[in-house]
């Protein structure tokens, strides 16, 4: 397993801001960037978070397919919708605009959805939804991925691992978020897998074959990424679990972040054209937001939710287990464990110390050169 060092919440903030800077990105910009990078760590949601600052932001800018001035083209809106082209700028700007939108005209009119298209990752997508849940609205987001995920009988990735991510507020220290993915496992866990050496789980990805892919988790990511393999939705390979419901959901997801805006979907979002040059990846995201004052009222929403929470919590355990969480429970609590930083391992640790070096932040010396 890799070795992690802590690094402290200042320090790791300041350096990705700066660094984020140091690569064209405007500084208020980049801040959001930042702030929606570094959520998922606090979250313990290593997948999204400082493991993929290099690879999926700095060298996707680096080599030309991600522009760092964000460009957000506001197509079409009505008092309740909007239409957002966000030219392939920072996937973090272009989510956060779009929910303050939506937020802005549920707060209004009650309800507010804005849909948007020609983006690129937009980090955790339970971001979002808690930007809603903060001003007492329902949030809801769902974006549209690089193919890698096989519908049911099928080995083919035709679509991305498509998260369908609800936030609903409530009376207690934290609010109902459900964020995953519509995939049993997700790309960037596999990363992360690679990462640390962790072979990848059985059943989560497939091969041609129609075989589990066991193992190697950077083999089973190449195989991925050259079509030899694809990831398997909720509920796994065929019928016989469920599969069909992850297929279902993944298959809402991809609707709803391209047909309202005219977006991108499936193997055009691949990330390159016929002769396997990189291009942009184009995404599609959806935002949707409920204002609780328009119904019962705020307290009312936050009063009802927590008390059905607490007593799903309330129920009997199964033999062995002494505890039963609802979503977002376990997020709230690793938040608290790591008030001291975020653990970053070896593999990261070169990736901080390359970029430091290459736009000169020299005032950056992390724990692991001590």
């Amino acid at each position: 397993m890799a070795k992690n060092n802590v690094v402290d919440w200042k320090t790791v903030t300041n350096f990705v801001i700066d660094a984020f800077v140091g690569y064209g990105i405007p500084r208020e910009d980049a801040e959001i960037c930042a702030d929606v990078l570094l959520e998922s760590d606090k979250r313990g949601i290593e997948s999204h978070g400082v493991n993929r600052f290099k690879p999926i932001y700095l060298d996707r800018i680096k080599d030309g397919i991600q522009n760092p001035v964000t460009n957000f083209e506001v197509v079409k809106e009505t008092p309740t919708t909007a239409v957002v082209d966000g030219h392939d700028g920072m996937g973090q700007v272009i989510g956060y605009k779009s929910m303050r939108m939506a937020i802005d005209k549920a707060k209004e009119y009650g309800m507010g959805m804005v849909v948007v298209r020609n983006s690129c990752h937009y980090g955790i997508a339970g971001y979002y939804p808690s930007m809603a849940c903060k001003e007492g609205c329902i949030g809801m987001t769902g974006t549209n991925a690089r193919p890698s995920v096989a519908p049911t009988f099928g080995v083919e990735g035709m679509f991305g691992t498509n998260p369908l991510t609800i936030g609903i507020p409530t009376d207690e220290e934290f609010d109902f978020l459900i964020d995953c993915a519509s995939s049993i496992t997700q790309n960037g866990k596999v990363e992360y897998y690679e990462r640390i050496g962790e072979d990848v789980h059985p059943g989560t990805i497939i091969g041609l074959d129609g075989q589990p892919i066991e193992g190697d988790a950077g083999q089973a990511l190449r195989m991925i990424r050259n079509g030899t393999a694809a990831l398997t939705t909720l509920g796994g390979i065929g019928e016989a679990l469920g599969g069909y419901k992850g297929y279902g959901y993944a298959m809402v997801v991809e609707l709803l972040s391209a047909v309202l805006q005219d977006g991108n979907y499936g193997k055009a979002l691949d990330g390159k054209d016929a002769d396997g040059n990189k291009v942009p990846y184009h995404l599609g995201h959806f935002f949707i937001a409920i204002d609780t004052n328009h119904f019962l009222g705020e307290d009312v929403c936050r009063k009802k939710a927590g008390e059905i929470l607490r007593a799903v919590r309330a129920s009997k355990k199964a033999p062995g287990c002494d505890r039963i969480y609802t979503a977002g429970e376990k997020e709230h609590d690793i938040r608290l464990a790591r008030h001291d930083g975020v653990p970053i391992n070896e593999s990261v640790q070169k990736e901080f110390n390359a970029v430091r070096d290459e736009l000169g932040l020299t005032q950056y010396k992390f724990p692991w050169e001590d």
